[in-house]
Formats: structure tokens, C-alpha cells, sequence
């Protein structure tokens, strides 16, 4: 997970008081972090991969795997003298204990045991949070190469290849057959899951290592509160429970909004920079299988009975918010639903690796979490339930790279379903499960809690990937300006739509309007089709 900037997850991590002491990721589960690096023999057939823990044969690989092909490719490299003295990995703050820390008690650290693998010295270099795009974007337009690997949002993707300054990674992906879309292990939504997170126009430019797949959250205390259920059945005439379409959310947020007593509705959140999330999913799930934001000629959609419809929910919807909603970001959300402060919210899909955990003796929530499906819509008798791919940390080789070969090669080894389940599972960062073989997993289960990870799966499979065309930035900052401007009354829903079709427009013919198809007609293929029974 990443944060756009001016919003710190070292803030949050370091907070207190007011944050009830979300001290790091380590200090939230100190029993999984060990120093100890103990060695000890592969499984039978196993040629790699981490020992010295009860369980590490899961993640460890045999000859015919993704890791292995990646690492002999390494060694192959070394052999012929083109391996490079290092590789220069430029990464975010927050994510870097995932690859330095040990994890569990007795294993290597992932970036140990990639250099005892193979020799090669892998040198990390922190970005601040929320300045990975402008830091590669310099690194980029000066042709500084202080990097060999760039990790970046992934809808940032077609800005940073239209700069010629990613490599193509297609020829690398078919030399060494990484198996992103494996049936039992690889991406949910098999091609269309690697389409949407590691492609631009049908070519491959990142490795993704994060899955920011927004997930909905409740308290279950509250839900299962018998005096709670009376209450709001005599009211609404129906069962309380998680909502499953979005009039009952805002009928559920409601019921539960009681600021006077400390508690709010919802908290999803309505502030510049990451509120628009939430906008797309009232407006996706407008039609079957979505409503899309552009047409495929490129028109936008967005000024149209549906894009008014989710704007004004948007805007109504902050009745039951706090009534400084307009300014949160995740740091005061996760702070607020940790305090007990909220009824439901949607955040990142840690949510519940931090705040729903012993280890944070701050948090009032522990064993009261649960997690639910987002919202649908009813169209043409089935239940559209859409959430949204946001931020997500994907790495891709700069061009100025010396060794371009060698740097995909560590990407696929660490994004591969093995090493990347054990790393997801490392409490010490924010790469998040996407993978199929992440949510069976018993470590990935554990830290992310078994309650959640069958509702994220199904979530990834529900999910809309964010604008990932040329011009991306300047769309969204259109679409969030504008957004903000609803929520704050200076616009009506009208007006802001109105105003978003006709800045997207500017955009499009700035960018080039054939280039612009031909991503969007690219990208939809990636969309989900799921429709649930109403």
C-alpha cells in the first residue's frame, strides 16, 4: 500500500494518542519477528528457497517453478559474466521490512536469501511514501539511473512507459515463463488478473507485489448486538447484517451513526486524493457486468444519468461520516475504526492484519472484525458488486538499467506464488495478498486473519482497476477536484460531472485520442463480469 503525497504511513505508524499507538508493523506483531537465520536442508526435490521454520517447505521450489527458472537464469548470467555487480531496487518506505526482516522465528529474510541464492548483492534504496512516482519521474526525465527497479503505483504504468523509461518486459516473460496466470496459484481472474496488473496495451511493463484491493470491514460486536438486531428490525423491516447492496449500507451506516455517543456510520473515505475510490464503486455497479467511465471510442461517461446518480449518493452519503470527512485519509480512518469509532468502513486489506491483532494493546476492536463483500447494485435481476484497485505497488525495470535481464529476473522470483506468499505474510511492510496460493496460505492466513482472506479473494475478483491509460494522473486529479467540489457544496453533482466530461475531453486530445482508445479497449478486457444472484 501506498499513500499519495503529503499523507506519511510513518506518520500513522509512529502516532499515538489520538492514533491509540499504531506503533509500526513490527511492534504490532513482535512474536513473528525473529533475528535468527537458521540453516537447514531443502525438502527432497526442493533446488531453493527458505529453510529453518516449521512449514518453509510450502515455500520452497522445485526445478520446473518460476523461482527456479528465475534463479538458474541468475546463475546463467553470472556464468556468461553479465550478471551485474547489484541491483539497485528503489522502494517504498513502508514496504522495505517485508524483504530486510526475518520472518517467522528461524527463517532467512527474503533478501538474504536471495543473495545467498545467487551471489548478487541487492542494494535498497527507500522512497519517501507517496513520492515513488515523482522520484522515478526525475530519475526518468534527468536520466540520473539511480535505479535499476522502479516500484510504483501500477495505474501510473502508461505515464512512465509512454516516457520510453520502462523497459518491455515481454521478451523476459517468454524466455523464462513465470506462470502469473497458474489456475491454482497464480492471479485471481488468471489472464485478465496479469492484463490488469502488470500490462499496458497488451504489453508487460511490472511485476505487480501488492494488492490494494479495497475490502469492506464491520464491527461484529455491533452487529451482533441482540438489542442492536430488535432495534434495527422494528425500523427497517428487515434483518440487521452486513449490507449486501448499497441502499442498505446507507439504511445499516444510518441506523449506527451516532456521533453524540463517539460512533459514526461509515468511514469510507471522501477526502482529495482518496475518496474517489469510493465514488467508482457506486458508479461501476450502475450496469451489468459495469458501468463503464468511458466508451470505446473514447468518449466519457461519466455526465450521464449514472455518473450524476453516484455522485449525489456520494455527496448524501456524508450524513453518516464524520463530520470532518471531507479531510481524513487512512491514517484518522484506520485511528477511528481501531478506537471503536466506526460501525463499517472500506480500507486497504490490512485493515485487519493491524487493528484486529493482540499485539496492538491500543486497539479496542480485537476479535470484534469482520469483513463482507462490497455493496451491489440490483440490475437486470442480478446483484452487481464492484470494488476498486487502488494504488498498489507494482516494480518495473528502468530503462537506464544496465542489466535489464537481471532485474526481471529478481522480479519474478519475488513475485512468484511461493516467495511472495511467504513475503505477504511478513507483518513488516504493506505488500498485500493477491495471488490465489496467498489466501490458502497458512502464514498469509494467520497474519491476515482466516475471516478475511476468503472475503478478499472473492473481493479481487469483484474489483475495477482505476484509470491505468495515458494521462492517468490528470483524469483522476479532474475526476477528485471536481469530487471534492460536490462533497463541498460549491458544486452540484450536475455541475461536477458536467465539468469532469468536459476536462477529460481537454485531456484526451492533449494525450492523443487513437492512443487513449486503444488503452481503454486494452483495459476493459480486465474487467470483472461477475454478477451475483439478487
Amino acid at each position: 500500500m501506498t499513500t499519495p503525497a503529503g499523507v506519511s504511513r510513518r506518520r500513522v505508524l509512529k502516532a499515538g494518542g489520538s492514533l491509540f499507538a499504531l506503533t509500526s508493523a513490527i511492534g504490532i506483531a513482535p512474536r513473528f519477528i525473529r533475528p535468527a537465520f537458521a540453516q537447514a536442508g531443502l525438502a527432497p526435490g526442493m533446488v531453493g528457497g527458505p529453510t529453518g521454520f516449521a512449514g518453509c517447505e510450502r515455500y520452497q521450489y522445485g526445478p520446473d517453478t518460476p523461482e527456479a527458472r528465475a534463479i538458474e537464469g541468475i546463475k546463467a548470467l553470472k556464468a556468461a559474466g553479465k550478471a551485474p555487480a547489484k541491483i539497485v531496487l528503489g522502494l517504498s518506505d513502508g514496504s522495505i521490512g517485508q524483504l530486510t526482516q526475518p520472518f517467522p522465528a528461524g527463517a532467512p529474510s527474503i533478501k538474504a536469501l536471495w543473495e545467498q541464492e545467487t551471489g548478487v548483492p541487492i542494494e535498497i534504496v527507500g522512497m519517501p511514501n507517496g513520492q515513488e512516482f515523482t522520484k522515478t519521474m526525475q530519475d526518468i526525465s534527468t536520466k540520473g539511473g539511480a535505479y535499476d527497479i522502479y516500484a510504483v503505483e501500477w495505474n501510473r504504468l502508461g505515464d512512465l512507459a509512454e516516457t520510453n523509461g520502462l523497459v518491455n518486459l515481454d521478451e523476459f516473460v517468454a524466455q523464462y515463463k513465470p506462470e502469473w496466470d497458474d489456475p491454482t496459484r497464480g492471479y485471481v481472474g488468471g489472464e485478465k488478473g496479469v492484463s490488469l496488473l502488470n500490462q499496458y496495451r497488451g504489453s508487460t511493463y511490472g511485476v505487480s507485489l501488492d494488492g490494494d484491493f479495497q475490502t469492506w470491514v464491520y464491527r461484529t460486536d455491533l452487529f451482533g448486538d441482540a438489542a442492536e438486531q430488535k432495534a434495527f428490525k422494528d425500523k427497517y423491516g428487515y434483518d440487521l447484517a452486513p449490507p449486501s447492496t448499497w441502499k442498505q449500507l446507507d439504511e445499516v451506516a444510518s441506523f449506527f451513526h451516532r456521533p453524540d455517543k463517539g460512533l459514526f456510520g461509515c468511514t469510507d473515505l471522501r477526502n482529495q486524493g482518496w475518496g474517489y475510490t469510493n465514488w467508482y464503486q457506486r458508479y461501476v455497479s450502475m450496469a451489468a457486468p459495469n458501468q463503464y467511465l468511458f466508451a470505446d471510442d473514447g468518449t466519457p461517461l461519466v455526465n450521464g444519468e449514472q455518473g450524476v446518480a453516484a455522485t449525489r449518493e456520494y455527496v448524501d452519503s456524508l450524513a453518516y461520516h464524520s463530520p470532518d470527512a471531507v479531510s481524513w485519509g487512512w491514517p484518522e480512518q484506520y485511528g477511528n475504526f481501531g478506537n471503536g469509532g466506526a460501525a463499517l468502513t472500506c480500507a486497504f486489506s490490512n485493515l485487519p492484519k493491524f487493528l484486529d491483532n493482540p499485539g496492538n494493546t491500543g486497539s479496542k476492536i480485537t476479535g470484534k472484525v469482520g469483513s463482507m463483500l462490497p455493496p451491489g447494485r440490483p440490475v437486470d435481476g442480478g446483484l452487481v458488486r464492484r470494488s476498486v484497485l487502488w494504488l498498489n505497488l507494482s516494480a518495473s525495470v528502468s530503462a537506464q538499467s544496465a542489466h535489464p535481464e537481471a532485474c526481471y529476473l529478481l522480479l519474478q522470483w519475488l513475485g512468484s506464488s511461493r516467495i511472495y506468499s511467504w513475503m505477504t505474510a511478513n507483518p513488516a511492510g504493506y505488500f498485500d495478498p493477491f495471488q490465489l496460493a496467498n489466501f490458502s496460505d497458512d502464514l498469509v492466513r494467520e497474519t491476515y486473519h482466516a475471516y478475511h482472506m476468503d472475503v478478499v479473494r472473492e473481493t479481487v475478483a469483484r474489483t475495477v482497476p482505476t484509470i491505468n491509460y495515458p494521462g492517468a494522473t490528470a483524469f483522476h486529479n479532474a475526476l477528485d477536484t471536481n469530487l471534492v467540489a460536490a462533497c463541498t457544496r460549491e458544486k452540484t453533482p450536475e455541475q461536477a460531472m458536467a465539468d469532469v466530461e468536459r476536462e477529460w475531453k481537454r485531456i484526451a486530445r492533449r494525450i492523443g485520442e487513437e492512443k487513449l482508445v486503444e488503452a481503454i479497449v486494452t483495459q476493459k478486457q480486465a474487467w470483472p463480469t461477475i454478477v451475483d444472484p439478487a
